[in-house]
C-alpha cells in the first residue's frame, strides 16, 4: 500500500512537536546532488553591516556552489570592482572571498562601501546582499575641565558621561582609579545613556574618583574620561565650607535636607514615545530620586506584559522585552513609589518592523513541460514593497521568457524548458531595511535515486517514536512506498504516517515494529528502492531509588540506586551531588548500584542524584541528604518561623483556586496561624493586600477570588515570637472577566452653572472592575416631570454634564458600571439639582431695635423659597458707620462690616456698634451661588455712652502755690461731654496721701489753674469727663509746686557754716549706724522704723472711703487699670526665705535715696519736665521729691 502524506486529521500529542519541526527542517534541506547541473547557491556571505578592524585584514566572505562551479564578480557602490587594477586586494581560488591587506599599506577608510557579489556559471547568477563595509572607530574623549561637586546629604545626583561617538557605540561602565567596579544599587545605577544617577546622596558616595569608561570591543580598547570630585556634606560642613568653596564648586541648592516624594530624573514630563523594531530588544528605562530612595513597578496599560519575554533590569529600572512584536504596542507605565507619595511616566511604545518572511521563495527543481512558480511574501510596518530580479538583473529588464508570468509577489511558471533555469532574486523592502532570497528554477529530467545509505540500522526505545529515513531525488518529484518485511506486505496508513520528504514515522514503536523497511521512489523516468532496519530495545527503569537520609555528623551513610535496562545496550551509572560532580574527596565511594559517604560533614548536605544512561535512553532519581549534629542536641533556638515554600495553585476554577504550601521550620515555637496576601499584577503591581488567614494546622486554603484579576499569592506563618518573612510569590493566575459586581460610590449631582447638572462619581478602581472595557452608564430624570429617563454611556470617567436643564429643579439620578461581559446591578438612585442662580428677591421689613449704645438687634422676613433659585445658605447683613444725611454720596468709601446668618433666620444681633453714631444696614438672602439683592437700606441711631479718657494730660508752670492744667478732650466722646472732674490731693514727704479735693470744670474749657497750692508740695490729679451716660475712664498724673527764694537762700547760708558741717557729719554717722541696724534687724524678720511708719500711715487710695465726702471708694492699680498710676507701693513683710525681692523692698534705700528725674538748683527751684508721663512703679525709686541735700536734712528735723 502506497503512503503519500501526513493525514491532516490526525491531532499531534504534545511531545511530537520537537519532532515535527525537526521534519520541517528536514523537508527544507532538500538539495539536489551536487553531481548534476544546477543554478549557484549562495552559501555564505559576510554580514549586511560588515565593521571590520581597522588593524587587521578586510575579509569580505562570498562562497556559492553550482555545477559547473560558478565564477565571481564584485560591485562597489554600484559600479564594478576590478580588482585585478588593485594589488591590496586577493580573491580566494574556487571561492568569492576578497582579502584586502591593509596591515602592510594602505587605510581601511579606502575600502569603505558597499560590496556585492554574483555568482554565475551557465544556469543562472546569485548574488549576495548589499554588504556595507565601515572600519570600526573608538575615538578620544574631548578634552573638558570638571569643576567638583559639593552637594548636601540626601540631595539628587547625575553625573554625565557623554562617551564619543563610536563604530560600533561602546559599551559604557563607572570605575574608580583602581578599575574597581562602583558599586549600584537601587539608590545608585547607571542609566542607558551612560550617565551615573543618584537618587540621593550618602556621605559615603565622597569619592574624587568617579571615571566613566567606554569599551569598544571591535578594536579591544576602553577609553577613559577626566575623574569627576564628588564631595557629599552635611548642614553644619555646608555652613562652614561654602564661603571657601563656592567660588570653584559647583554648589546644589542649600535647601534643607529634608524626605521628599519621588521626581523623575529620566524620562523628562509626564509622558513620551518609544520606537523600536520587531525582533529587537524593547528597553524602557525610568530613573527617580527622593528620599527615602523610590522604588519603580512597571504595568502595561489595558494589557499584560508577556511572562516568558519580559525581564527586569538595573534594579527594575530598566524593563526589557525581547523578540518584540506588533503586538507589544502600547502604553507603558513606570511607577516610582516612596513613603511620601507615588508618581507614574507613561511611555507611548509603537513597534515598527523591518521586512521579515512569512514565505519565502524555495528552489525549484522541475522537469520539462511542468508547472511550477515561486512565492516570495514578506510582511513588515510599514507594508514592504517587493521586487524581483532575474540573474541579479530587474525583471522589467531582464531577457523575455514565455514561460514565466509575474503576479505581485508570485512568479507561475508553465511548460518550462530548459531554458528556463535561472536565479531569481526577490526584494522585499521598506524604510527600516530589506531582504533578498535567491531561488533558481532548474529543468532537468532525472530518474529517481535513493539518498539514504543502504541498510542503515535505527534503534529505538519502545513506546516511542521510531523515524526510517528515506532522503531522495528526481526530477519530475518521485512519489514514495514503504514496505515492511521480505514478502513486502504493504504498511496501513493508520498506524504509519509518511512525511513529505520521504520519511516513515512509527508514532509508538513496538516489540513488533521491529524489522526490515524498504522506501520505493517512482517517476516517469525511473525506480529505485532502499531498504533499511529497525530494532526495538527494552527501556531503562530505576527499580530501587535512593532514599532520604538524615544522618549526624561523622557517621556513614548509603544510597542504593538499582537499575533494569535492555541487556543488549550499554547501562552507565553515574552519581550526582547538587546536579554537579561528586567532590574528589575518598570519603565518597561509588560501587556498582551503591554510593557511600564516610565521615559526613555538614557541607555534605544536599540532593544525591543516581543517573543512569545507555545510548539511547536517560533515567535519573535524587535523594535528599540532612546532616545533623549529634547528640547532645544544643539547646533550641528560639525564633520567628521560617517562610512557607513549595506554593502551588491547584482546582483553578473561575472564582476560587486551591492554594497549598509547604510550612518552614518553626524555631522550636509552634505556628499558630499562616495569613495569606495576594497580588494583582495586573492592576497594583507590587502591592500586596490581605486575602485571608488560616490556622496553623492547615497547609491548604480555598481562596475567593475575584474577576479579571492577574493574582499572585504569598504565605507568611505566625508563631508567639512574630511573623515569617513572606514565602517566594506563587505562580501567576489571571482570573476570567465577568461583569461588575459594585456600582460607583458617592454619585452627586450639582449645577455648576444655572443651564446643567453636573453628575459625579467614585469611579471603580481596577480590581472592581472585573474585566475590560470600563464604562459608566449615567441616568437622570427630572423629579416630578413627565419625561422619560434619558441615559449616555461614557468612558472610565468620574463626572458627566447634562447641558440645557432649568434652574434648581430636582433631578433623580443613578450611575451605572458596565465592561465587555455585562452590566453591574441596578444602581441606587440619589437625588440632585440642577444648577443654582442668584436669588431674584431681597428680604423683606427689615426692622431695626437698638438695644444699647453697642448692640442692636435685626428682623426681616424670609425670601420665598422659589426665589431663592439655590440651596439656601444664609442671610447677609451689611452695615456702617453714615455720616447723616450721606448715605448715597460717601458710600463707596465707607468700610463696611458683615455678619452671616446662616439657615433660615429671621434676626440677629450686631455687636461692637459705636455710641451716638448714625448707622445704617441692609440684607440680603445667599445661596451656593452668591448673594441676592440687598434690602432698602434701613439707619438707626446709637444712644450715648461714657467717654473714654483724655487724651492727654499735661501740668505746665509750675509757682510757688499753683499749677496749670492743659488737656485734650477725649478720642472718643461717646456722646455729648456734659463736664470734666478734676480730684487732687497733696503727697508728704513720707509718700502719705493728703485729703482728696473735686472740682468740676466745664466741658468746653481744655486749661485750668489750680491756686493757693502748698509750695514745695507734691500733687496727685485724677482727671475724666463725663456725658449723659455717666463718667468716663480717668488719666492721672503728679506735679510739683516750687520752693520758696528766700528760705532757699538762709538754707544754703547755713550750709556753708563749719558747724552746720560737723553736725550733718554727725548726723550722717547716726543714720548709718541706724540703717545698719534696721538691716540686721530685718533678716531677722522684723520692721524697721521707716517701715513701721509706713504701715501707721496706710495709703488712703486703697482704704474705703465716705461716698457722701466725694472720695473715690478703691484705688486700682496699674495692673488693674491702665490709666491709674500709684505713687507709692505697700510694702509686706520679708518673705521666709530671707531674699528680697525687687516688689517687695518698696521702703528700702532706693526710695530715700535720690531720684533720677527731680534735683534742686542753688535757688531752691525744681529741676524736671511733668507732661503727662505715665507713673512708674515705686519700686523703681524715681518719684520720690527728697533728696539727700542739707535744705532736706533739715526740713526732717523741724
Amino acid at each position: 500500500m502506497q503512503l503519500k502524506i501526513m493525514p491532516k486529521k490526525k491531532r499531534l500529542p504534545a511531545g511530537r512537536v520537537a519532532l515535527i519541526l525537526f521534519l520541517c527542517q528536514m523537508i527544507s534541506a532538500l538539495e539536489v546532488p551536487l553531481d548534476l547541473v544546477q543554478p549557484p547557491t549562495i552559501t555564505q556571505q559576510s554580514p549586511k553591516d560588515y565593521i571590520i578592524d581597522p588593524r587587521e585584514n578586510i575579509v569580505i566572505q562570498c562562497e556559492a556552489k553550482g555545477k559547473p562551479p560558478p565564477s565571481f564578480s564584485w560591485t562597489r557602490n554600484g559600479t564594478h570592482f576590478d580588482i585585478d587594477k588593485d594589488p591590496l586586494v586577493t580573491m580566494k581560488p574556487g571561492s568569492g572571498t576578497l582579502t584586502i591587506n591593509i596591515m602592510s599599506e594602505g587605510k581601511a577608510e579606502t575600502y569603505e562601501g558597499v560590496y556585492q557579489c554574483t555568482a554565475r556559471n551557465e544556469r543562472g547568477a546569485a548574488i549576495s546582499n548589499n554588504i556595507v563595509v565601515r572600519p570600526s572607530r573608538s575615538p578620544l574623549w574631548t578634552k573638558e575641565k570638571l569643576e567638583p561637586i559639593t552637594l548636601r546629604n540626601g540631595q539628587s545626583l547625575v553625573l554625565p558621561c557623554r562617551p564619543p561617538l563610536g563604530l560600533p557605540p561602546p559599551i559604557i561602565f563607572w570605575m574608580d582609579n583602581s578599575f574597581q567596579r562602583l558599586p549600584q544599587s537601587e539608590r545608585v545605577s547607571q542609566g542607558l545613556n551612560g550617565d551615573l544617577y543618584f537618587s540621593n546622596v550618602l556621605p559615603e558616595d565622597t569619592r574624587e574618583d568617579y571615571i566613566c569608561y567606554a569599551r569598544f570591543n571591535h578594536t579591544q580598547t576602553i577609553q577613559q574620561k577626566q575623574p569627576i570630585s564628588v564631595k557629599v556634606i552635611s548642614v553644619d560642613e555646608l555652613n562652614d565650607t561654602i564661603a571657601a568653596n563656592l567660588s570653584d564648586t559647583e554648589f546644589y541648592s542649600a535647601k534643607p535636607n529634608r524626605e521628599r516624594p519621588p521626581t523623575f530624573l529620566t524620562p523628562e514630563g509626564n509622558t513620551s514615545n518609544k520606537e523600536e523594531l520587531r525582533g529587537n530588544v524593547l528597553s524602557l528605562e525610568c530613573i527617580a530620586e527622593g528620599l527615602p530612595t523610590p522604588v519603580i513597578y512597571w504595568i502595561k496599560e489595558d494589557g499584560t506584559l508577556p511572562t516568558n519575554r519580559t525581564f527586569y533590569r538595573n534594579f527594575k529600572k530598566t524593563l526589557q522585552i525581547i523578540q518584540v512584536s506588533e503586538a507589544d504596542s502600547g502604553n507603558y507605565q513606570c511607577i516610582a513609589k516612596n513613603a511620601l507619595g507615588a508618581i507614574h511616566h507613561t511611555i507611548s511604545v509603537t513597534v515598527k518592523a523591518a521586512p521579515y518572511w512569512i514565505l519565502a521563495p524555495q528552489n525549484l527543481v522541475l522537469s520539462p513541460g511542468e508547472d511550477g512558480s515561486l512565492i516570495c511574501r514578506a510582511n513588515g510596518n510599514p507594508k514592504p514593497r517587493i521586487s524581483w530580479l532575474s540573474n541579479g538583473v530587474p525583471i522589467e529588464i531582464a531577457p523575455d521568457d514565455p514561460s514565466r508570468k509575474i503576479d505581485g509577489d508570485t512568479i507561475i511558471f508553465s511548460n518550462v524548458q530548459e531554458r528556463s533555469s535561472a536565479v531569481y532574486q526577490c526584494n522585499a523592502s521598506n524604510e527600516y531595511g530589506y531582504l533578498l532570497a535567491n531561488a533558481f528554477v532548474n529543468v532537468l529530467a532525472e530518474p529517481p535515486r535513493i539518498l539514504t545509505s543502504a541498510n542503515t540500522l535505527y534503534q529505538v526505545i519502545a513506546n516511542r517514536p521510531a523515524l526510517l529515513d528515506c532522503a531522495f531525488f528526481g526530477s519530475p518529484l518521485p512519489t514514495i512506498e514503504w514496505f515492511k518485511g521480505a514478502k513486502g506486505s504493504a504498511l496501513r496508513d493508520d498506524i504509519y504516517v509518511l512525511h513529505e520528504n520521504g520519511t516513515l514515522e512509527i508514532p509508538v514503536a513496538q516489540k513488533d515494529s521491529t524489522g526490515t523497511y524498504t522506501c520505493v521512489a517512482r517517476n516517469k523516468l525511473g525506480m529505485a528502492k532502499n531498504e533499511v532496519h529497525l530494532e526495538i530495545k527494552d527501556p531503562t527503569r530505576i527499580i530501587k531509588q535512593p532514599e532520604y537520609a538524615v544522618v549526624q555528623r561523622g557517621s556513614t551513610v548509603s544510597f542504593e540506586c538499582k537499575v533494569k535496562h535492555d541487556h543488549t545496550l550499554t547501562l552507565t551509572i553515574t552519581w550526582l551531588k547538587d546536579n554537579g560532580e561528586l567532590p574528589s574527596d575518598g570519603r565518597f565511594t561509588v560501587d556498582k548500584d551503591h554510593l557511600e559517604v564516610a565521615d559526613v560533614r555538614d557541607s555534605d548536605g544536599g540532593a544525591y542524584t543516581c543517573v543512569a544512561n545507555t545510548t539511547l535512553d536517560m533515567v535519573s532519581a535524587s535523594a535528599v541528604l540532612s546532616v545533623v549534629a549529634p547528640t547532645p542536641t544544643p539547646a533550641p533556638i528560639y525564633d520567628v518561623p521560617n517562610p512557607p515554600f513549595d506554593l502551588e495553585l491547584t482546582d483553578q476554577l473561575d472564582k476560587s483556586v486551591q492554594l497549598s504550601w509547604t510550612p518552614g521550620d518553626d524555631n522550636n515555637s509552634p505556628i499558630t496561624k499562616f495569613i495569606i496576601e495576594y497580588e494583582d499584577a495586573m492592576h497594583e503591581a507590587g502591592l500586596w493586600r490581605h486575602q485571608t488567614e488560616v490556622s496553623g494546622m492547615q497547609t491548604t486554603a480555598q481562596l475567593k477570588l475575584s474577576p479579571y484579576v492577574n493574582y499572585s499569592f504569598r504565605v507568611m506563618a505566625v508563631n508567639s515570637l512574630g511573623r515569617s518573612l513572606p514565602s517566594e510569590p506563587s505562580e501567576q493566575y489571571l482570573t476570567k472577566a465577568a461583569e461588575p459586581d459594585t456600582n460607583p460610590t458617592a454619585v452627586e449631582g450639582l449645577g455648576s452653572e444655572p443651564d446643567n447638572l453636573v453628575i459625579t462619581w467614585k469611579p471603580l478602581n481596577g480590581f472592581e472592575s472585573n474585566g475590560p472595557g470600563l464604562q459608566y452608564k449615567v441616568s437622570w430624570l427630572q423629579k416630578d416631570g413627565d419625561d422619560e429617563w434619558a441615559s449616555v454611556v461614557v468612558a472610565n470617567v468620574s463626572k458627566y454634564i447634562v447641558s440645557g436643564t432649568p434652574t434648581f429643579v430636582p433631578y433623580l439620578i443613578k450611575v451605572q458600571a458596565l465592561n465587555d461581559v455585562g452590566f453591574a446591578p441596578e444602581p441606587a438612585v440619589v437625588m440632585g439639582h440642577s444648577g443654582e442662580d442668584l436669588p431674584m428677591v431681597a428680604p423683606g421689613n427689615v426692622r431695626v431695635n437698638v438695644v444699647n449704645s453697642t448692640l442692636a438687634e435685626v428682623h426681616w422676613d424670609p425670601v420665598p423659597l422659589k426665589s431663592i433659585r439655590g440651596h439656601l445658605q444664609g442671610y447677609r447683613i451689611y452695615y456702617w458707620k453714615a455720616q447723616e444725611g450721606s448715605l448715597k454720596r460717601n458710600r463707596r468709601h465707607i468700610e463696611k462690616k458683615i455678619l452671616t446668618f446662616q439657615g433660615n433666620k429671621t434676626h440677629g444681633m450686631l455687636p461692637g456698634l459705636e455710641p451716638f453714631s448714625h448707622y445704617a444696614l441692609n440684607v440680603r438672602v445667599v445661596n451656593g451661588k452668591g448673594e441676592g439683592p440687598a434690602s432698602p437700606d434701613r439707619v438707626f441711631n446709637t444712644p450715648e455712652g461714657v467717654p473714654s479718657a483724655p487724651s492727654s494730660l499735661k501740668i505746665i508752670n509750675p509757682t510757688l502755690d499753683s499749677l496749670t492744667l492743659e488737656w485734650d478732650p477725649p478720642s472718643r466722646p461717646n456722646g455729648i461731654l456734659t463736664e470734666y472732674t478734676l480730684k487732687y490731693q497733696p503727697i508728704n514727704s513720707t509718700h502719705e496721701l493728703g485729703p482728696l479735693v473735686d472740682l468740676k470744670i466745664p466741658a468746653n474749657k481744655t486749661r485750668w489753674t489750680l491756686k493757693n497750692l502748698n509750695f514745695s508740695t507734691r500733687y496727685k490729679f485724677y482727671f475724666y469727663a463725663q456725658t449723659a451716660a455717666g463718667s468716663g475712664s480717668q488719666i492721672t498724673e503728679e506735679a510739683v509746686t516750687t520752693v520758696d527764694e528766700a528760705m532757699a537762700s538762709r538754707q544754703v547760708d547755713i550750709a556753708t557754716q563749719g558747724w552746720f558741717i560737723g553736725l550733718m557729719c554727725a548726723v550722717a554717722l547716726l543714720i548709718l549706724i541706724l540703717l545698719i541696724v534696721c538691716f540686721i534687724r530685718r533678716n531677722k524678720g522684723g520692721k524697721y522704723p521707716v517701715k513701721e511708719k509706713e504701715d501707721a500711715h496706710a495709703d488712703p487710695e486703697i482704704q474705703p472711703m465716705k461716698e457722701d465726702d466725694g472720695t473715690f471708694g478703691e484705688y486700682r492699680s496699674l495692673e488693674s487699670d491702665a490709666e491709674d498710676h500709684k505713687p507709692l507701693k505697700k510694702g509686706s513683710r520679708t518673705p521666709s526665705d530671707r531674699t528680697v525681692k525687687k516688689e517687695d523692698s518698696d521702703d528700702s534705700l532706693v526710695d530715700y535715696g535720690e531720684g533720677v528725674n527731680g534735683q534742686f538748683n542753688e535757688d531752691g527751684s525744681f529741676i524736671g519736665q511733668y507732661s503727662g508721663k505715665k507713673e512708674k512703679e515705686p519700686a523703681e525709686g524715681n518719684e520720690s521729691s527728697e533728696a539727700p541735700s542739707p535744705v532736706n536734712a533739715m526740713n526732717s528735723f523741724v
